[in-house]
């Protein structure tokens, strides 16, 4: 599977009409982007998504950034990885996380439990699962959503590797020692294309303050030195630890950073100016010719 040195996540094809998205994904794959993330949370499928997104397009990776554990039984999400990657070879990468607390036991009425033993056990269910399908011609690949020590050394002995979110580029170098050199390591990294420093960080505020009060990030933050105080406040040092502000250079030497730190495949978030559900087309134009020359 080649995911290319940059892809995209996205939550933004999900409020276009499918027929809509599945243009877009055409213009992204032409644009040399290597993959696309897919969420899970409060929209579409993305199983469903990947599958009418990966038909339309020719040569791009789609990926589920992430798909939780407590969504569906582990038959079924052995099901949905192994359709796709035998109807599309090589194309579909499947995320895995078990998501936070709130969104399990709020939204799917799940109990959230221990997130490694969870995890784990989650696995050894998936690869003891019954799929009497067509089986795929290339091997099923997955990674999993891993911020701190130990989902990331579950992730080097169970995975292919693992997907952080939410993490600076010092993560990085933290995942790439616990993964090991030969795992694939594909962190997310947001930006906002603005240049004014205030603006862009209040921007940033904007989508930030949906993860710092979830403990899964805010734990991961303060292992890696963040105060109380920086959560709180969402600070301008952790604001431009997490979001890369500027141009198309500023966003290049962050990726740069990333990959400097060991990631093989750094999927960039730029957060719309105009709105949560806004679409940063002309923002991914940019940032083609800037990431992928």
């Amino acid at each position: 599977m080649d995911l290319g040195r940059v892809g995209l996540w996205t939550f933004q094809l999900d409020p276009q009409p499918m027929s809509r998205a599945r243009e877009i994904a055409q213009e992204l794959e032409s644009l040399g982007y290597g993959a696309i993330w897919l969420p899970e949370s409060v929209g579409r499928d993305p199983f469903a998504s990947a599958a009418l997104l990966l038909q339309a397009t020719e040569r791009i990776a789609f990926a589920t950034g992430i798909a939780s554990i407590h969504a569906r039984s582990p038959m079924t999400m052995r099901a949905g990885w192994h359709t796709l990657t035998e109807a599309f070879p090589d194309r579909f990468l499947l995320g895995l996380g078990v998501s936070h607390q709130p969104a399990v036991e709020g939204l799917h009425r799940q109990d959230y439990g221990k997130p490694l033993a969870k995890m784990r056990a989650h696995l050894d269910a998936i690869d003891q699962s019954i799929f009497f399908a067509r089986e795929p011609s290339s091997t099923p690949r997955r990674v999993l959503a891993a911020l701190g020590p130990k989902m990331l050394a579950l992730a080097a002995e169970r995975a292919d590797g693992a997907h952080p979110y939410f993490v600076p580029p010092e993560h990085t170098a933290l995942a790439r020692e616990i993964l090991g050199p030969d795992k694939l390591l594909a962190v997310e990294q947001m930006a906002v294309l603005v240049d004014d420093a205030d603006q862009a960080r209040e921007l940033a505020r904007a989508t930030m303050r949906i993860y710092t009060n979830l403990p899964n990030y805010a734990n991961n933050l303060r292992r890696l030195g963040f105060t109380d105080d920086d959560l709180t406040t969402i600070s301008d040092r952790l604001v431009d630890a997490i979001v890369v502000w500027g141009d198309e250079d500023a966003v290049r030497a962050r990726v740069q950073q990333h990959h400097e730190a060991g990631a093989d495949h750094v999927c960039v978030q730029v957060l719309p100016t105009d709105g949560f559900t806004g679409l940063p087309l002309a923002e991914w134009r940019r940032l083609a010719s800037a990431l992928l020359a």
